[in-house]
Order: structure tokens, then C-alpha cells, then sequence
């Protein structure tokens, strides 16, 4: 199994420290985004802009060799820009289907709720089967196939939120935030991103990813841990805390990105504190606290956390 490998020289490390000498001083969150790769999950990175969210896709999609596509979000963008379309050829006398650039294995759906709720919804069949439907057709998209989409705060001018049905698509949310002092002081003294970037050459192939997928699933699981999972899910749904309970589709992201995060670390089973530190990356954007209700209650994770005893 190739997690048992782990050295210096293991693809996933590799992939891991060469990202972190161009997004510096966010090694956890450049974790967590390659926790959610190998979990085969979506990512949402929501954050002001200017802050690396572009930066962290490109080059997570560079390590690791796949074809990548970033489609610009914006007011006027159509479900064919993002899907294909067909256009009429002359010589056949037949439509012929123009595939768009969902047809790549890496998308960054840049500034996604630019977009209007049409828009956005174009990828929903993509995410969740990894296919699209156009023209009463349906094709199938390259494996592995992702989805790094960045937000801006909803709080900002030209914005139309995600629905829950989108949101809950993806498996996780981070936040890169501003950097250290110290990450800032090397970030303006040193090389330009986007030339560092150029420079890049893939730390793990295409078969090497596909494999470490494979072993996400087969990390131990034991029953007390499932209870846990389970004890979280059933609080949000049973709490008057919360809007809404977590979905079953909610309840197995934890279960799999925890899996993910105990692959990472090196181990073959899953532990409770696996579950506690991608809960936030993975509850964040589905729960939200009751209005008007507790005015303590300012992050939904900690508070699951905090109430949910481990068996």
C-alpha cells in the first residue's frame, strides 16, 4: 500500500512541502485541501480576495499533473460556457457538441457566487456523478475529476449566496486568512507567484493519486468510531441550536475526510481526533445557528464538538 511508504521522498509529502514554499505559512490549510483531494471531495475556499485562493488551486493542480481549467464566474456567464454547447455543422448537416472546460480534471470555478444561481447550478450533475447532461446526452468527465471553487464573502457587492443544495456538495470549506508577519516579509521579498508557479513540476502522477484514493476508503473504521459519527450527525438534526440537521451525505464527508486525515498521518485506522480536526473544514458551511437564538453559538463546529461526548 503506498501510505505505508511514507519518507521524505513519498509523493505526498513532496506535494505537501513544494506548495508550502509558494503558499507560505498556511501548511494546515494546504493540508486540509489535500485531505479533501484524496477524500475524492470538492473544495470551497471562501475568503477576501487577494489572499492566495487562486494561487493554492493552481497549484495543487500542478503538483499533482492534472489537466486543469479555471472558469471566471461572473453576472452574464451561461450553463454553456460551463458545460459545452452544440453548434450546427454546415458539412454534416448535424449539431456537433463543443465540449466546455468542465471537461477537465481539475476545474477552479473562480468566484463562484459571481454567478447567478443558473449558472452555479451547472455544476451540480458534474460534482455529484462526475457527468453532464446536454442535449439529452450524457458524458462522462476524466477521473479524478474536482471542483476548487473559490467564494467571496457574501457580505460583498455583486454576490448571490449558494444554496444549500450547492454548498452541501462540497466536502469541505477553509479559509486561508491574511499571512504572519513572517510569511508576508518572505511573500514580498521573495520570487513571483505565478513565476514559481511556471516552475512546477508534478510531485505525484495521476496513478499515484488514484491509488492513495483507493486507500482512503480501506483506512479502519471501528464501530465505536461510526457510533461518534453518528452521535455528531444525530445532535445537529435533534438540537433546536441549529436551522437543520447535518444530511447523510454530511455524514459520510466526516467519516471520509477523517479517513482521509488518519491516511495522511500514516496510520490504517481512524480516531476520534481525526473526526475533531476536519469538523470544521466539514460541518462549517452546512450548519447554521439558529437566529436569534443563542447568541454564543458563534462557530456551529466548536459547539458540535464541545457537546457531542467521544464513546
Amino acid at each position: 500500500m503506498l501510505f505505508e511508504k511514507q519518507t521524505v521522498n513519498h509523493p505526498l509529502t513532496n506535494v505537501l512541502k513544494q506548495a508550502g514554499k509558494i503558499i507560505l505559512g498556511k501548511d494546515q490549510q494546504i493540508r486540509m485541501a489535500m485531505c479533501c483531494i484524496l477524500a475524492r471531495g470538492h473544495l470551497l475556499i471562501e475568503d477576501v480576495p487577494g489572499v492566495g485562493k487562486t494561487t493554492l488551486s493552481h497549484v495543487l493542480a500542478s503538483m499533482l499533473g492534472l489537466h486543469y481549467q479555471r472558469i471566471q464566474f461572473t453576472s452574464d456567464l451561461l450553463p454553456a460556457d460551463i458545460v459545452g454547447v452544440s453548434i450546427f455543422d454546415r458539412e454534416s448537416s448535424t449539431f456537433r457538441f463543443h465540449p466546455g472546460p468542465v471537461f477537465s480534471q481539475v476545474i477552479l470555478a473562480d468566484e463562484i457566487n459571481r454567478a447567478s444561481p443558473k449558472a452555479q447550478s451547472a455544476l451540480l450533475e458534474a460534482m455529484e456523478e462526475h457527468q453532464v447532461t446536454a442535449d439529452g446526452k450524457t458524458m462522462k468527465l476524466p477521473e479524478p475529476f474536482f471542483v476548487i471553487a473559490t467564494q467571496n464573502p457574501s457580505h460583498q457587492v455583486g454576490t448571490f449566496p449558494l444554496p444549500e443544495s450547492q454548498l452541501d456538495r462540497f466536502l469541505m470549506r477553509i479559509r486561508l486568512g491574511y499571512p504572519d508577519q513572517a510569511g508576508e516579509r518572505a511573500l514580498l521579498k521573495g520570487e513571483d507567484r505565478r513565476e514559481l508557479i511556471a516552475k512546477i513540476t508534478p510531485a505525484m502522477t495521476v496513478e499515484d493519486l488514484l491509488l492513495l484514493q483507493k486507500e482512503v476508503a480501506q483506512v479502519f473504521a471501528s464501530d465505536a468510531l461510526i457510533d461518534y459519527v453518528q452521535a455528531l450527525v444525530n445532535y445537529t438534526r435533534d438540537s433546536a441550536r441549529f436551522e437543520m440537521g447535518l444530511s447523510p451525505r454530511a455524514g459520510l464527508a466526516i467519516l471520509r475526510a477523517a479517513q482521509s486525515w488518519a491516511l495522511m498521518a500514516g496510520r490504517k485506522q481512524v480516531l476520534p481526533e481525526d473526526v475533531q480536526t476536519i469538523i470544521p473544514a466539514v460541518v462549517g458551511h452546512r450548519l447554521r445557528a439558529v437566529a436569534n437564538g443563542d447568541a454564543k453559538i458563534l462557530d456551529p463546529a466548536m459547539e458540535l464538538i464541545r457537546s457531542v461526548a467521544i464513546p
